[in-house]
């Protein structure tokens, strides 16, 4: 279930979202991610927020489904990409080796630490054999809220990858860095690149 305050910060800052990280080009992450996947690979973005990189993932030529919890980010993809986004939360994802790959960019940071091993488990089965998971991440340790009320559960490397471990989703690329929020706060991050086995 996602997070109700979470949620109403996101309805409000729609549109400064959208324009805090426009690009006209994928960056090296998505870029690595797209270039590990299959021609016409089958992709979710889950947490896809105004659908920015589903778009990109789109004109490359991929089948890409976006997924976000926000009615409001969702109308702004429409608006803005003329993208249908799917309003769904990350509990619904019921697939079964439907996808090549799955991008979590900075989307799976909102959910409780107690709720990621079955969100976790959910994306490998929904991912075909030899799929690719992106998932994006605040580094730190515990949970908290931001200067503008969402809620965050961070993690270390250590953490994160053994929770990718469990469910069978090894990483094969890891980046660091930091960056400005949507807060204004500067905030360190690890990006990973995991795969799961291929039969």
């Amino acid at each position: 279930m996602a997070d109700k305050e979470t949620l109403s910060v996101y309805a409000d800052y729609a549109a400064d979202y959208a324009k805090r990280f426009a690009q006209d080009k994928p960056d090296v992450h998505l870029r690595k991610f797209m270039t590990a996947l299959p021609t016409e690979a089958r992709v979710l973005d889950l947490g896809c927020g105004t659908g920015r990189t589903t778009a990109f993932m789109a004109r490359a030529g991929l089948d890409v489904e976006g997924w976000d919890a926000s009615p409001e980010m969702a109308e702004m993809g429409l608006a803005q990409h003329e993208l249908t986004i799917r309003v769904a939360t990350f509990d619904q994802l019921e697939a079964v080796e439907d996808y090549d790959g799955i991008f979590a960019n900075f989307s799976l940071l909102h959910a409780p630490k107690s709720e990621m091993p079955d969100h976790l488990a959910r994306i490998a089965r929904a991912l075909k054999p030899g799929g690719h998971l992106h998932i994006g991440l605040k580094m730190g340790t515990g949970e908290a809220r931001d200067k503008l009320g969402r809620f965050y559960a961070y993690y270390s490397d250590p953490e994160i990858t053994g929770l990718l471990n469990d469910v069978g989703l090894p990483s094969i690329d890891r980046s660091y860095g930091a960056d400005i929020g949507l807060d204004g706060e500067p905030a360190p991050w690890i990006i990973l690149l995991a795969q799961k086995a291929a039969q």
